[in-house]
C-alpha cells in the first residue's frame, strides 16, 4: 500500500467535506490573547485615585500606538504610548477635572475604539470611546433615580418601526399628577443613546431633581435621523448634506414628532397637553430640528433651545422664515428661547452667529450663551442643557 498516496486521498476527501470559508479561516492567524495568568486590569484603561487616567491597549504586533484625546478635529491631541514586555501600550495623563472625556486609539494609522472598555460613544458608526472622571453632576449618585423606558412604535408618518427613550422622574406612576414634557433631539451621526450615555441626561436629571433645582418632568428622546425612504444620511455626499439631506430629514422628523411621537407620549404617560408644559430642544442637527419644528408649530411649545444648532443661515426653511416675520407672536408664545454655542465652533459657529443676528434684527427675545475656548462638543451641550432645564416649567 502506498501510504503517501492514501494520505493525500484522505486529505482531499476531508477538504472537500469542509466548507471553503472554514478552510480559509483556519489558514489565517488569530490575534494573540492576553496572558491568562495576568490580572485583567493590567490591560485596561482606568481612572487612577489621583484622577489621572492611564490609557492601556493590548496590541503586541502594533508598531506605533497613540491615544488621541479631545472631542473635535481642532482639539485632538495625540499622545505617544509606550509598549511593555507584555504587549500592552500605555500612557498616563495629567490630573483631570471631573468630566466625561472622549478618546480613541491610532494603531499604525487605524482609528480604533478602546476594545477593553464598555463605554463606547453611541454613534451610527462607532469610532470613539469615553471615560468618566468622577466628581460632578454627571455621576450616578446616591439619590432617588428615575427610569429610562425604551418604547418601540409604528410610525405612521414614516411607515416604519421606530423607537424613543423616555426618562421619567423618581416616583412617577400612571396615577401621578400630569407632568410637563421636554422633547430632546441629538446631533448628526449619533443615536438616541447618545443623549443618555454621553449627554448623561438620566444622571443630570436625577441629581438636579434631588437638589430641587428642576421641576419634575418627562424627557423624551427621539432619533433625530428618520432613515425615511430617500433620507438615509449615509447615502448623501457629506459636502451636500446641508443642501440635500437636512431639509428632507427635518421635514420627515417634523411629521413624526407631531403625528406620532407627541400623541404616543400623551397616550402612554400622564402628561400635560398645553404649550406651556411642552419644551423642545436639541444640539447641532437636533438644534435645527428644534428650530424647524418649534417655529412651524409654535402653538405647541412654550420653550425652545438650540445648542450649537444648524440654522437657516445655511439650511433655509420657508416655515421658519415666515414665522420670523411675526416676532411679536414668537415673543408672546415662548417663555424662553435659548441659544448656546462654543466660541471656537468650526461646524455651526456661523449658523449660530447668523441666527443670533437675525433674531436681534427681528427683535425676537432670546437667551444667549457662548462658551469660551470650546468648539462643537459635549462640554458645551451638557452645561447648556443643565442651565436650560433649570428654567423650564416655572
Amino acid at each position: 500500500m502506498n501510504f503517501s498516496v492514501l494520505n493525500r486521498a484522505t486529505l482531499l476527501i476531508l477538504s472537500l467535506s469542509v466548507p471553503l470559508p472554514l478552510l480559509a479561516a483556519t489558514a489565517q492567524s488569530l490575534p494573540v490573547q492576553q496572558d491568562a495568568a495576568q490580572i485583567a486590569n493590567q490591560f485596561l484603561t482606568a481612572v487612577n485615585p489621583d484622577k489621572t487616567i492611564t490609557f492601556r491597549l493590548f496590541a503586541p504586533s502594533a508598531k506605533q500606538v497613540d491615544v488621541v484625546t479631545g472631542a473635535t478635529l481642532e482639539s485632538y491631541v495625540p499622545h505617544a504610548m509606550t509598549k511593555d514586555d507584555k504587549g500592552v501600550w500605555h500612557f498616563t495623563s495629567s490630573v483631570m477635572q471631573p468630566d466625561l472625556y472622549e478618546y480613541f486609539f491610532n494603531i499604525d494609522g487605524f482609528r480604533s475604539i478602546d476594545t477593553g472598555s464598555a463605554m463606547a460613544k453611541p454613534q451610527r458608526q462607532v469610532n470613539t470611546s469615553q471615560i468618566l472622571v468622577p466628581g460632578s453632576v454627571l455621576d450616578v449618585k446616591a439619590v432617588p433615580h428615575g427610569e429610562v423606558r425604551a418604547i418601540t412604535y409604528h410610525s405612521n408618518a414614516l411607515n416604519t418601526e421606530r423607537q424613543i427613550y423616555v426618562w421619567t422622574p423618581p416616583g412617577y406612576s400612571d396615577a401621578a399628577q400630569p407632568l410637563p414634557v421636554l422633547y430632546f433631539y441629538h446631533g448628526f451621526g449619533d443615536t438616541g443613546r447618545s443623549a443618555l450615555d454621553q449627554g448623561r441626561i438620566p444622571q443630570i436629571m436625577d441629581n438636579l431633581l434631588a437638589e430641587r433645582k428642576i421641576t419634575p418632568m418627562l424627557v423624551v428622546i427621539p432619533d433625530t435621523e428618520t432613515d425615511a425612504k430617500g433620507v438615509v444620511p449615509e447615502d448623501f455626499v457629506p459636502k451636500n448634506r446641508r443642501k440635500e439631506f437636512y431639509p428632507a430629514n427635518a421635514a420627515a422628523a417634523d411629521r413624526e414628532l407631531t403625528q406620532d411621537i407627541i400623541p404616543l407620549v400623551s397616550k402612554t404617560f400622564r402628561v400635560r397637553d398645553d404649550a406651556e408644559s411642552r419644551a423642545l430642544a436639541g444640539l447641532s442637527q437636533g438644534g435645527y430640528q428644534t428650530l424647524v419644528s418649534g417655529m412651524t408649530h409654535l402653538d405647541k411649545f412654550g420653550w425652545l433651545a438650540a445648542f450649537s444648532g444648524v440654522s437657516t443661515t445655511s439650511v433655509p426653511n420657508e416655515q421658519v422664515a415666515k414665522r420670523l416675520e411675526d416676532p411679536a407672536k414668537i415673543n408672546a408664545q415662548l417663555k424662553n428661547f435659548t441659544i448656546a454655542v462654543g466660541e471656537n465652533d468650526q461646524v455651526t459657529g456661523k449658523d449660530v452667529a447668523g441666527l443670533k443676528t437675525l433674531l436681534e434684527q427681528k427683535k425676537v427675545k432670546f437667551d444667549y450663551q457662548a462658551y469660551p475656548g470650546l468648539g462643537h462638543e459635549m462640554d458645551v451641550w451638557r452645561p447648556a442643557y443643565i442651565e436650560f432645564v433649570q428654567k423650564l416649567f416655572k
